[in-house]
């Protein structure tokens, strides 16, 4: 193993973290926002519905750009411009402007997450063994920290405004120094063939069946972020102390599994792991559901987080190791993914109002079952790391892939 391929690898980890605590602090600090801007509860979610329909929109665009510049190249742009716009939500004076605001937000964000899963999965398929899950446990711990940060500057009576802003800040040199660590992506196979023409090349099918269980999981994740605390509130009847453990137990769920989850795909292989995943999503959500005491559903979000973590990280490893270019086939899966992550809370809100919440979430348990069919359906070809060669800083001189 090179010491330029394990300083990728900590810069691509280092990458993951940074994105979360950017993210992270939007969420946590977006009702102190919408608290100083009297916003009623329509107009947070527009803000929500503006930043993701940024992130869609880059991301649907992320493979047109990634065919031309590489990861290394949008990181290095868009990691910057994701902590500029998180100021602008800082300074925010109205409800239009932090719409317009959250939207170039998601936008860099977008193209940040594309970015460092396309890097993610070059420093892979150069160490030739999974490590993506282990990335996306920077993500958590970065979403951790932001809440910690956010609850460490209310207690100082940090003001928004200097909150967000001091993150900020310290987020733009760190982007500008990991860009410095990133690896340039594998060059594409096909010679003399323009970025432009590989970017409009059709994917492989797998490439959008892995895209079909992102979009599974994101949905999954996503429920539980936005509804977990209204289930034990209005459903149990949960304190709302109580209630606010619901998410943090949940990503500490998704920590620990992430961690791990190299290992056990090494060991059972990604397609039995999804397989396992999606079954073991559907029956914690059970358990969550049919809980009649908060803390048997608090244990549940645990094992939910447990369950699902590794499911987004694999697919998109997967969806990255089925084209020559990691790039533009993560950009595709991604873009599929986050419009789960988008949707599964409208679709719970509709149908809790038709029914209840309780049984508005059984849609959960439906699509882990979804990811475990879908599983099946995974080519085994296409579910090993296939190491390929990885061109240095100076774009000559290649990296060996690790033993």
């Amino acid at each position: 193993m090179t010491r330029a391929l394990r300083k990728a690898r900590h810069g691509a980890v280092l990458t993951f973290v940074l994105a979360g605590l950017m993210c992270g602090t939007f969420t946590v600090r977006l009702p102190a926002l919408a608290d100083r801007l009297r916003l009623p509860e329509s107009s947070v979610g527009l803000t929500l519905l503006s930043w993701g329909i940024g992130a869609l929109l880059t991301m649907q665009l992320m493979r047109v750009v990634l065919a031309r510049i590489g990861s290394r190249g949008v990181l290095r742009a868009a990691a910057p411009l994701c902590a500029a716009s998180l100021v602008l939500v800082a300074f925010a004076p109205s409800f239009p402007v932090l719409a317009v605001a959250a939207a170039l937000f998601g936008m860099a964000f977008g193209a940040v997450d594309v970015g460092m899963n396309a890097q993610g999965s070059t420093v892979e398929r150069a160490y030739g063994r999974p490590i993506m899950s282990g990335m996306h446990a920077g993500w958590c711990v970065g979403a951790i920290s932001a809440g910690l940060l956010g609850t460490a500057a209310i207690a100082l009576n940090l003001s928004l405004t200097a909150h967000i802003a001091v993150v900020a800040l310290v987020s733009v040199p760190a982007a500008l120094a990991l860009s410095r660590m990133h690896l340039p992506d594998p060059a594409p196979e096909t010679a003399g063939e323009k970025p432009s023409a590989r970017s409009r090349r059709r994917m492989p099918g797998v490439v959008y069946l892995l895209g079909a269980v992102t979009f599974a999981a994101f949905m999954v994740e996503g429920v539980v972020a936005d509804w977990n605390g209204l289930y034990l509130i209005g459903t149990l009847h949960a304190s709302e102390a109580v209630a606010a453990l619901g998410y943090p137990v949940f990503e500490a769920g998704m920590l620990i599994a992430r961690l791990a989850g190299d290992r056990l795909r090494g060991r059972y292989g990604a397609r039995g792991l999804i397989t396992f995943s999606g079954a073991a999503t559907a029956l914690a959500f059970l358990v969550v559901i049919a809980a009649p005491v908060t803390v048997a559903a608090v244990a549940g979000l645990f094992f939910i987080g447990l369950s699902v973590a590794t499911i987004s990280p694999m697919a998109l490893s997967l969806a990255g190791a089925a084209t020559p270019e990691p790039g533009p086939a993560i950009a595709q899966a991604s873009a599929i993914g986050y419009a789960g992550l988008l949707l599964g809370p409208v679709v719970i809100g509709f149908l809790s109002a038709a029914a209840s919440l309780r049984a508005a979430m059984g849609v959960a348990v439906v699509l882990g079952a979804v990811i475990a069919v879908a599983a099946r359906l995974l080519p085994a070809s296409r579910t090993e790391i296939i190491p390929l060669p990885v061109r240095s800083g100076d774009e000559k001189a290649p990296l060996r892939a690790a033993a």
